[in-house]
């Protein structure tokens, strides 16, 4: 038996908003029901139309701003509004940062329990051009328009957002979306290609081009033209990731630099990455602060990936072990490793959703553990943490909640105690926050 509609309200209404969900949308109370409106913010008046009814919930598309809060500003980029890829460029990036580590804060509190003792400063960096990893939809609209759209998704919806450029985007390929989009629509099979995956090193950027059906040998060089004249690395992928295969130039190289270490990494364009690299040096760099290595410790990094922390962290230490699930991530942290001339850093294939299993050598001499688990956390691996006795944990994140829950079960469960936390704006205007902390054993000090 099919529910029946709730019709929505055709008329407009003014509502007074009082907080900010974690999603960055506004909150507001209709006779004790919520309301969420993307763009509003805490004490601000609005006018809205329902877009939506729940039974716990609706959900408004703001038309107007009645009374502006004093942090609104005016967004930086044409698209936002219309464009989901951000959902705070209406708050100044120090409102933004405010915002995040309270959710943080919340969260922490409210799921785990615990607080830290010391709040770190937050890990910022540019505001602008700053997104090196994205995957940017792409849809042919038929008609009068009879053209190929590039870009993220609209807000709340399945459209493909109309952009004319991305401010958050790499400039190199944020600033080229119109150019990208003409030359989609030139390919013989222009309505089979529904995403591009973007995956920009310090001297290339790669563009995936997932294709559903073969490309024709004038779309090859069509694309290959397209890539020479932009300077980009162009891949199909008409498959899974497996089978990713490189347009032009043959035999691309994609790299990152931590100039800090004075280290070079080199990825495939379908590997994790982190996607703003100013702020993952100084991820970097604040993990090997807290971490506080001595050149006798031995480190076990988990999710180690392709070794963007295991490297530095070999710098300065006896031995590192990394363990990682992905045997070609695990290839390209030990390709990484030797391209380095580094040689004190172990990898290891790991199923950490079944613990952190046998490490190789004696597991009671690892004196600091680091990890960088997926959103889900790393709650497979916490028991196996504890006995090792490590005696500082830096546990970065990409997941409060999940966050707050292993924090929550380090602390109550195993004896440490929450020393130190901070944000990591990794993505400024949207409402994604990561984290950093430090866990050190015994409950005091």
């Amino acid at each position: 038996m099919n529910r029946p509609r709730r019709r929505l309200p055709q008329q407009p209404i003014e509502l007074e908003v009082s907080a900010l969900s974690h999603e960055g949308r506004g909150i507001a109370h209709v006779q004790g029901k919520t309301t969420f409106v993307q763009g509003a913010l805490p004490g601000e008046r609005v006018r809205l139309r329902y877009t939506k009814r729940h039974r716990q919930w609706d959900e408004g598309r703001l038309l107007e701003v009645l009374r502006p809060a004093p942090e609104r500003i005016e967004p930086g980029c044409p698209h936002f509004g219309i464009c989901g890829g951000c959902a705070l460029q209406h708050i100044s990036p120090e409102r933004q940062l405010a915002f995040k580590e309270s959710m943080v804060r919340e969260k922490l509190r409210h799921i785990g329990g615990v607080a830290p003792a010391t709040w770190l400063a937050p890990l910022t960096g540019p505001a602008w051009g700053y997104r090196r990893k994205a995957r940017l939809a792409v849809k042919y609209v038929a008609g009068k328009d009879d053209r190929v759209l590039v870009g993220f998704r609209e807000a709340n919806s399945t459209l493909v957002a109309d952009l004319a450029s991305c401010h958050v985007l790499d400039p190199r390929i944020g600033e080229r979306i119109p150019e990208l989009a003409e030359m989609i629509r030139g390919l013989s099979i222009f309505e089979r290609v529904p995403q591009i995956e973007v995956a920009a090193g310090d001297q290339a950027v790669g563009l995936v081009f997932r294709n559903l059906a073969p490309f024709a040998a004038e779309d090859y060089k069509r694309l290959s033209a397209f890539a020479r004249e932009y300077g980009f690395a162009v891949y199909e992928q008409p498959g899974n990731e497996a089978s990713v295969r490189a347009i032009w130039p043959p035999v691309p190289e994609l790299s990152y630099a931590l100039p800090d270490q004075a280290l070079s990494l080199a990825f495939q364009p379908t590997d994790f990455t982190q996607v703003n690299t100013a702020v993952n040096q100084a991820l970097v760099n604040r993990a090997i602060g807290l971490l506080a290595l001595q050149a006798p410790d031995r480190v076990l990094d988990l999710y180690c990936g392709l070794g963007n922390f295991t490297l530095p962290i070999a710098q300065r230490v006896t031995r590192v072990i990394g363990l990682e699930g992905d045997e070609a991530l695990l290839e390209r942290a030990r390709a990484n490793a030797a391209r380095n001339a580094i040689t004190n850093a172990r990898f290891q294939r790991s199923d950490l959703s079944q613990g952190i299993g046998e490490l190789p050598g004696p597991q009671d001499v690892i004196s600091r553990v680091l990890l960088d688990p997926p959103r889900s956390g790393a709650a497979e691996v916490l028991a196996d943490i504890a006995a090792l006795r490590a005696e500082r944990i830096v546990y970065v994140s990409c997941g409060p909640s999940t966050l707050a829950r292993d924090a929550g079960r380090l602390v109550h469960e195993y004896g440490y105690r929450l020393e130190a936390a901070g944000v990591v704006d990794m993505f400024p205007h949207t409402a994604h926050v990561e984290c950093i902390t430090l866990f050190l054993r015994g409950k005091t000090a």
